[in-house]
């Protein structure tokens, strides 16, 4: 049990959006294959995490561009998840992750925070369209020709049909899956785009993977999702 409330922290759970049920297709354009996925109704953050929060669970601030109202950045997925685990304990869920000895193991049933899958990452993203983008670049993200070359305030540019914010920019966002475990190993995905992309690189289908515990840049983040329970 939390000994004390932190109004910082229990903000983000009452601030969550509920994302309704349906469905996504999904493609990957490198073993051009295309995938069907069911979305049970979950809540997710209309904002990236910022380092405000971070730093108030970790007690640590790894960014490279500093400012409490940034999005945290420089996080492996292993940090990212061992973030979501020490949050649910503080507000008293069960933790959705299990990280012990190089095994990371992910419960989709627990009612802790977690990272969204990427179907629910990119169905979230496209808000009930089936647009590349939710709006018009420039009004919705920061990327490489608008973005001063560095991370900018999370929930600054145009959220969209949801209310989720740079759901597009900003930095890339850790998801829950592995990517192609008999061929990566353990990689794991990253979604949305980052400060530092051309047009190109901010769209809603976009797919990359990396290593869960050796890697960490300056455009990459998370945000924190939640299994909807009433």
């Amino acid at each position: 049990m939390k000994s004390q409330s932190d109004p910082l922290l229990e903000n983000i759970l009452e601030e969550m959006i509920e994302i309704p049920a349906g469905t996504i297709v999904l493609r990957d354009d490198r073993i051009q294959k295309e995938w069907k996925v069911d979305i049970e109704p979950f809540l997710l953050s209309p904002f990236q995490l910022s380092q405000e929060i971070y730093k108030e669970v970790m007690h640590a601030n790894p960014s490279a561009f500093k400012g409490s109202k940034l999005p945290v950045e420089n996080v492996s997925w292993l940090e990212a998840a061992n973030f979501c685990n020490l949050l649910s304990e503080k507000l008293n869920f069960e933790p959705s992750y299990q990280l012990k000895h190089k095994s990371f193991v992910f419960n989709p049933k627990a009612n802790g925070f977690r990272l969204p899958t990427e179907a629910e990452w990119e169905y979230a993203c496209k808000a009930g369209t089936t647009d590349i983008r939710y709006g018009e670049l420039n009004d919705i993200a920061w990327y490489k020709a608008n973005s001063g070359q560095k991370t900018q305030e999370v929930g600054s540019k145009q959220p969209n049909e949801w209310d989720l914010y740079d759901m597009l920019g900003n930095v890339w966002e850790w998801c829950s899956d592995i990517y192609d475990e008999t061929v990566y190993g353990s990689y794991r995905i990253f979604r949305g785009g980052g400060w530092n992309d051309e047009e190109r690189g901010c769209l809603a289908t976009n797919r990359r993977r990396s290593h869960p515990t050796a890697f960490k840049i300056d455009d990459l983040g998370f945000r924190l999702a939640k299994n909807l329970t009433k």
